[in-house]
């Protein structure tokens, strides 16, 4: 589970205008800090399956938000992929 203070920053890093908190850019964020941290449980805890379920659930929903920001507008789509390091 991410905390408040680590979402709060994510927000802040990603956001388009000051009171931002639903674009894609933030969603795609948020979700890609909380992959990041199931996948270092997931290295120590490698039978948790319940949890490698809800994974796979958050990269299906961050493909799908990448895939629409890709249609929508490249340049942003390439600006954070670039920032977060996703889909070289």
């Amino acid at each position: 589970m991410i905390k408040k203070e680590v979402k709060q920053q994510v927000i802040e890093e990603n956001r388009t205008h000051p009171t931002d908190t639903g674009s894609p850019e933030v969603q795609i964020a948020i979700l890609t800090k909380r992959i990041n941290e199931l996948t270092e449980h997931l290295k120590v805890h490698i039978h948790d399956n319940h949890s490698r379920r809800g994974m796979l659930q958050m990269v299906g929903n961050r493909r799908s938000l990448l895939e629409y920001l890709q249609k929508k507008d490249i340049n942003r789509y390439r600006a954070i992929c670039a920032k977060l390091g996703i889909r070289k």
